[in-house]
Formats: C-alpha cells, sequence, structure tokens
C-alpha cells in the first residue's frame, strides 16, 4: 500500500503538470496577444520556436522569441541586459545629435553608472571609456558594453531560457498543437 506522502507527490506532480500545461497555454496566448494588434498579424508556429536554439540571434529575430526571453529574464529579475541591449539597438538609430546626448546621458544613468538603477556588469574600464564618451556622444560609444552585455546573455541566461519551463512548455504545447493538426 502506498504510503501517504507517495500519495501526495503523487497528486502534486499530476497538479505541476497540468499547472505548467496551463501557464505554457496561457504564455502562448499573451504572447500572442501582444502582437494581435500589428497588421502581420502572424502567429507563432512551431517552425520559428524551433529555429530559436540556433543562436541568440535567431531568437531576439523573433519577435515572439525577443518577448518570451523578455520575460524569462523578468521572471528572473535579471532582465537588465535585454532592455540595455534593446536601448542601445534603439539609440543607433538616432540622428540627431541633440537627442543623442540626451539619451546617451538617460543611458549612462540607467545601465552604466555605479549603483543605478539597472546597473549592468562590465568592467571598469568600458565603464570609464563610456563615462568620457558621453560628455560628446557618437552612435558607437555604447558598442563595447553592448558587445559585453551581448556575451553574458550569449553565455549565461540564452542556456538558461533554452532550459527554462517557459521555452519548454512553449515547444510541447506547439508540437502537441501541430501534431493535433
Amino acid at each position: 500500500m502506498p504510503s501517504l506522502f507517495a500519495t501526495q507527490h503523487f497528486i502534486m506532480d499530476r497538479d505541476d503538470k497540468k499547472r505548467n500545461k496551463s501557464i505554457g497555454k496561457n504564455f502562448m496566448c499573451r504572447l500572442q496577444c501582444m502582437f494581435s494588434q500589428s497588421s502581420s498579424a502572424e502567429r507563432l508556429t512551431l517552425e520559428d520556436i524551433q529555429q530559436w536554439p540556433q543562436s541568440l540571434e535567431r531568437l531576439l529575430d523573433s519577435k515572439y522569441g525577443l518577448a518570451a526571453f523578455r520575460n524569462f529574464l523578468k521572471s528572473e529579475y535579471s532582465d537588465e541586459n535585454i532592455e540595455f541591449w534593446l536601448t542601445c539597438e534603439d539609440y543607433k538609430k538616432i540622428k540627431s545629435s541633440f537627442r543623442m546626448a540626451s539619451k546617451a546621458k538617460k543611458i549612462y544613468e540607467q545601465f552604466i553608472k555605479a549603483e543605478s538603477p539597472k546597473e549592468i556588469n562590465i568592467d571598469y574600464h568600458t565603464r570609464e571609456q563610456i563615462k568620457r564618451s558621453v560628455k560628446s556622444p557618437t552612435i558607437y560609444c555604447f558598442d563595447e558594453a553592448q558587445k559585453i552585455v551581448y556575451g553574458l546573455m550569449e553565455r549565461d541566461s540564452y542556456p538558461r531560457f533554452l532550459r527554462s519551463d517557459i521555452y519548454r512548455i512553449l515547444l510541447e504545447n506547439l508540437s502537441t498543437d501541430a501534431t493535433k493538426g
């Protein structure tokens, strides 16, 4: 006769599986709702999600991949790297030198300065170089820090994301949906 502990453990495992499936479905719905307002309301596909493990670049090039990765990082309270990287990508598109100077200072205050709200993990030399370059910024002043942060994400958070419940459940749910037709 199974012990009370074994019975409770079985029930908890079964409940966890149901909850994970529900979490995956809810997360898929949220991802798709985020983009359903856009003009090209393509759906998240199994083919898309199967490309994410090929490289961090592939993941970030996918609007659903980027959204899933950001949500994963937020759930770990470690979203400063992706936020910095995305902010830098937007910064590089600025044409106005006035706007560039203003944005560079904001980026420095938010991500670079020691004890800043979303301080990224970069070395002292890079931090000091940025501190100097922000005084007369160019589109390249955050490039070195952005490379460092991308490398950190590629080596650390990206592999964790691929092993995460968020990714695994999305993949399982889309695989199940694809086999159902």
